[in-house]
C-alpha cells in the first residue's frame, strides 16, 4: 500500500525554526516529483514547495528564502525546512507525490506559529 507519513510539526514561536519530513513507502520514490502544501483554516490550500526528480526546487514568494525543500531517495524521504517562521505559516503541512496520472497525499502535519 502506498503511504505518505508527515512529521515534524509542532507549536514554535514567530522567528522560530520546523523541520518536516514525509517518508513514502509503497511507490518508487525517486519517479515521484514531490511537493508540500498547506492550509489554514477557511483559506485555500497552497503550494509552499517542490522538488523535482532532478532536485529542481520551487517556492512561492511567501517563503522564499525561509523555507528549504530536499529529498533523499535512498530514504524515501522529502524535507522542508522552516525558518523565520511567521504566524502566516500556520497550518496544515501535507506532502504529496505526483507521477501523472498518479498523485499521492499524505494526512498531514500541524504547523502553529503563535506567541
Amino acid at each position: 500500500q502506498v503511504q505518505l507519513v508527515e512529521s515534524g510539526g509542532g507549536l514554535v514561536q514567530p522567528g522560530g525554526s520546523l523541520r518536516l519530513s514525509c517518508a513514502a513507502s509503497g511507490i518508487i520514490f525517486r519517479s515521484y516529483n514531490m511537493n508540500w502544501y498547506r492550509q489554514a483554516p477557511g483559506k485555500q490550500r497552497e503550494l509552499v514547495a517542490s522538488i523535482t526528480t532532478d532536485d529542481t526546487t520551487r517556492y512561492p514568494d511567501s517563503v522564499k528564502g525561509r523555507f528549504t525543500v530536499s529529498r533523499d531517495n535512498a530514504k524515501n524521504t522529502v524535507s522542508l525546512q522552516m525558518n523565520s517562521l511567521k504566524p502566516e505559516d500556520t497550518g496544515l503541512y501535507t506532502c504529496n507525490a505526483w507521477f501523472p496520472p498518479v498523485i499521492y497525499w499524505g494526512q498531514g502535519t500541524q504547523v502553529t506559529v503563535s506567541s
